[in-house]
């Protein structure tokens, strides 16, 4: 497991760090006012007190997010790597599970987005490909606006294996895709599922597609060509949650 660290920035990301007890924060670079900001939002705990605190300007924290061109609002700080959940031992003896998989999806903030939409609507995990997952961007964590100390991200080396092995566990795999015959909202969703998502630019890789069970859509004005993969996704996220408070 990659211990190494790096840095994340703005309000959210940094905040929910500290409050994770399994994240390891170094060290936290903070204004003043984001410090009063923490205690004032916290007021029951005190999220700073075992952790290296460096005060800073706005100009002087500016050098962590300008090259991102990410703002950082008087929060920065220097994390290690979450421990990676073991996806063959998280499904053990556990019913109604609901993954999102990705594949051939890399930009930092669609993943980040996909992220914070995935927590919000009590998804049991993301599966990435290990090479195509950007672990320690700024972007990302930004995006996912805290979320990423949310949800169970299993990184794998190979998609197709890994969605094989699924299927034999009883996994029924959905591809989305705008030339599937089904509309998602006319499916049951019971079980364990695995939401598949290939790249806004290039869909889902055919060899990978072989393994989904069924393609689905979401039916959308037909003048528009398709919606941002975050967006779809989030979408898709808030029906089946509905579904289950319903159930």
């Amino acid at each position: 497991m990659n211990k190494s660290s790096f840095f994340i920035v703005g309000q959210h990301a940094v905040t929910e760090a500290l409050r994770n007890p399994k994240r390891k924060v170094l060290r936290v670079f903070l204004t003043e006012e984001a410090k009063k900001n923490i205690h004032r939002r916290n007021q029951n705990k005190n999220l700073l007190e075992e952790v290296k605190i460096y005060f800073k300007s706005k100009k002087e924290l500016d050098k962590y997010s300008s090259k991102d061109q990410l703002t950082h609002n008087g929060y920065v700080a220097e994390v290690e790597h979450l421990d990676q959940p073991n996806l063959k031992q998280f499904i053990k003896n556990k019913k109604n599970l609901t993954f999102v998989c990705l594949n051939e999806v890399s930009d930092p903030r669609n993943i980040g987005s996909l992220i914070r939409s995935a927590a919000s609507f009590k998804i049991d995990g993301l599966i990435i490909k290990e090479r195509h997952f950007p672990s320690d961007s700024k972007l990302m964590y930004k995006s996912a606006s805290g979320c990423m100390e949310h949800l169970n991200i299993f990184q794998v080396s190979n998609i197709n294996s890994t969605l094989k092995n699924l299927r034999e566990k009883n996994f029924w795999i959905y591809g989305f895709d705008a030339k599937g015959k089904k509309d998602f909202t006319d499916i049951k969703w019971e079980g364990n599922n695995i939401l598949l998502f290939g790249s806004e630019g290039y869909g889902m890789k055919q060899h990978t597609g072989k393994y989904a069970d069924f393609f689905v859509k979401i039916n959308m004005n037909n003048d528009i060509e398709s919606l941002n993969i975050s967006n779809s996704a989030a979408i898709v996220f808030h029906h089946l949650s509905y579904l289950k408070k319903k159930s």
